[in-house]
């Protein structure tokens, strides 16, 4: 099954110069024109728009929309983990600004290099598997930019991972750096559930 979702991390602002202020009446339009199109997924994170990105999507489809009419997926920011201590409170707080008691899909935003401190002192795999197992969330993945020979490592050593967000776009596909044909080839042989970001990338 292909689902189109709707980003909800680059929303339309009424000041340039000030990301927290995020133009309401632009996004709800936008979410009005999602819904009746037929669609009910929602991507967002933690990080965005100075960190009410997430609250932005509470404001224009959990404050407007009954929760069984939406699928929603969020991320656990590891840009700013450095100890098993944040976990919790960080998790409960996502739920707080969503809105919701559980997440549908739930990541760990781009597991690579640049979060390594995070993913290599932490034990992050555990906490999302507990969550999960409380029932705070329905699905498990991660994203990352990373190579598909640190996909593939990630994969074996985390068989429980449910699915992953890639870049993949047909200027990236044959990218010897970003290597969004190979990834998507190692997420098909383990049989991993495959998200896209960055679709519609333009060279320009």
């Amino acid at each position: 099954m292909v689902e189109l979702g709707l980003g909800m991390m680059r929303l339309p602002l009424l000041d340039e110069n000030d990301f927290k202020s995020i133009d309401y009446e632009q996004v709800n339009k936008m979410v009005d024109s999602y819904m009746e199109s037929g669609f009910n997924f929602f991507d967002t994170a933690y990080v965005y728009h100075e960190g009410v990105g997430e609250e932005a999507f509470r404001k224009s489809v959990v404050e407007r929309y009954p929760r069984d009419s939406f699928m929603l997926s969020t991320k656990l920011p590891l840009f700013v983990i450095t100890k098993e201590s944040q976990l919790e409170p960080l998790f409960v707080e996502q739920l707080k600004n969503c809105g919701v008691d559980y997440f549908d899909y739930y990541l760990l935003h781009n597991v690579s290099g640049y979060t390594e401190t995070a993913w290599k002192n932490v034990d992050l795999y555990s906490f999302i598997q507990r969550k999960k197992e409380e029932g705070y969330i329905k699905h498990i993945g991660l994203s990352t930019h990373g190579d598909a020979e640190f996909l593939e490592g990630i994969l074996v050593e985390h068989p429980e991972i449910e699915f992953v967000l890639l870049q993949i776009n047909y200027i990236d596909w044959e990218d010897e750096a970003i290597e969004s044909k190979k990834c998507w080839e190692v997420a098909r042989k383990y049989n991993k559930e495959i998200m896209i970001m960055e679709p519609y990338k333009a060279d320009f």
